[in-house]
């Protein structure tokens, strides 16, 4: 243990940057190797501690409290170490390629995860030679990529039921939505493989099309985009269901003071499913929306309701569109059905509702001219963008 343990620290102590690019790929790959190896011993010796009990040594009752209190690994991670100690008993040539290193433990544990105990039961029921998947298993996992062992073990499962009832897909569909205390959600959903490429045919359309030069967004920030435009598109084609008289749409509530004010007001504004944003994102909200005024009493009760009041009119909107046909920031070009019909000048400092004073912007660049940048268009007709430091955006290589 020792000596494993000096090897380490002489590894640790290797000066990177002095390696070549094809030593640092060599070393990644020997590194790869080299943990594979460790998971492999690590889930052996797993395995012999669970089958004799070893965590009673230290008062648990079983080697995934074990883990989990003294080795402070997750839960999950725990439960995979165990489920894949007991799955390499029964898959020789598994073992062997992950203990020689060719395999990971994540490739192990896409087999122990879908063939347990009830599933090799079921397999010497039917007469189906385990031996000869665990030689495919094997040689797939060390020479193919991961999601080739993926399909390799689903055929393993389909030879378990060739003739049974494909179950409804849909009824495994599952979508979770968690509000947090300031407005913002983190979800997790799980879908089918047929909703599941819907979803990323969708959201890949969106990713596709809206790739700006020097776009510096992770792709998970490209997604979440992706998602937000997909949503907004949807609420702008008016075809989504009525919900109780009224289709459905962004909602904001703000005191008139607040609006009005150039300050940011943080927390001034309440949304429709109980989120506060600050007077400066209702005031982007409200460069295209509808106004409704509403005369609040001493008690909190509605004295008189306004009629609504259109800010950008239909007729405005095709005319911006027919003239700008695309978001107007420099290198976007979004196309017009993802932009907002934005006010140069704020129609609640006098602005007015007009072509001249209007320009389409995509949600992103309509949110980055309300936090600084700037777009204009001179009496030559070409649109300008320009940074909060007053320089501006060129588009092309310089001379």
């Amino acid at each position: 243990m020792s000596e494993l343990m000096s090897a380490l620290d002489a590894l640790a102590s290797d000066d990177l940057h002095s390696l070549t690019d094809g030593q640092v790929l060599d070393r990644t790959a020997f590194l790869v190797q080299l943990v594979n190896r460790a998971s492999a011993e690590l889930t052996r010796t797993v395995r012999r501690a669970d089958s004799t009990q070893a965590a009673e040594r230290d008062g648990l009752k079983s080697m995934r409290s074990w883990l989990i209190g003294h080795a402070r690994l997750s839960q999950a991670e725990a439960s995979r170490i165990l489920r894949s100690g007991r799955a390499l008993e029964h898959f020789p040539a598994l073992a062997a390629g992950f203990a020689d290193g060719q395999i990971t433990a994540a490739q192990v544990d896409v087999v122990a995860g879908a063939v347990g105990e009830r599933e090799r039961a079921q397999a010497a029921e039917q007469g189906i030679d385990l031996a000869a998947f665990d030689q495919v298993w094997a040689r797939v996992a060390a020479e193919s990529p991961h999601q080739s062992l993926v399909a390799a073990v689903q055929a393993f499962e389909d030879a378990l039921d060739p003739d049974g009832p494909e179950p409804d897909a849909t009824e495994g569909r599952r979508l979770a939505i968690a509000k947090h205390a300031d407005g913002s959600i983190t979800g997790r959903f799980d879908l089918d493989a047929v909703g599941g490429e819907k979803v990323q045919a969708a959201i890949e359309s969106i990713v596709q099309a809206d790739r700006p030069k020097g776009d510096a967004r992770t792709r998970a920030q490209q997604n979440a985009d992706a998602l937000v435009q997909l949503c907004d598109n949807q609420l702008a084609s008016g075809q989504l269901p009525i919900l109780r008289t009224v289709k459905p749409h962004v909602v904001v509530g703000i005191d008139l003071d607040d609006l009005v004010d150039p300050a940011m007001g943080a927390g001034a504004a309440g949304m429709g499913f109980g989120a506060t944003i600050s007077a400066a994102r209702a005031r982007y909200l409200a460069c295209d929306g509808s106004i409704s005024r509403i005369v609040m009493g001493s008690d909190g009760v509605p004295l008189e309701l306004g009629r609504d009041h259109r800010v950008v009119t239909p007729g405005l909107r095709k005319a911006g569109e027919r003239r700008d046909k695309a978001c107007v920031f420099a290198g976007c070009g979004a196309p017009s059905w993802w932009c907002d019909v934005h006010h140069l000048i704020h129609w609640l400092h006098g602005g007015e509702t007009s072509l001249g004073n209007s320009a389409l912007l995509c949600e992103r660049h309509h949110t980055k001219v309300h936090h600084g940048f700037r777009v204009e268009r001179p009496p030559d007709g070409r649109w300008r963008t320009y940074r909060p430091d007053g320089t501006e955006i060129l588009i092309g290589l310089p001379l």
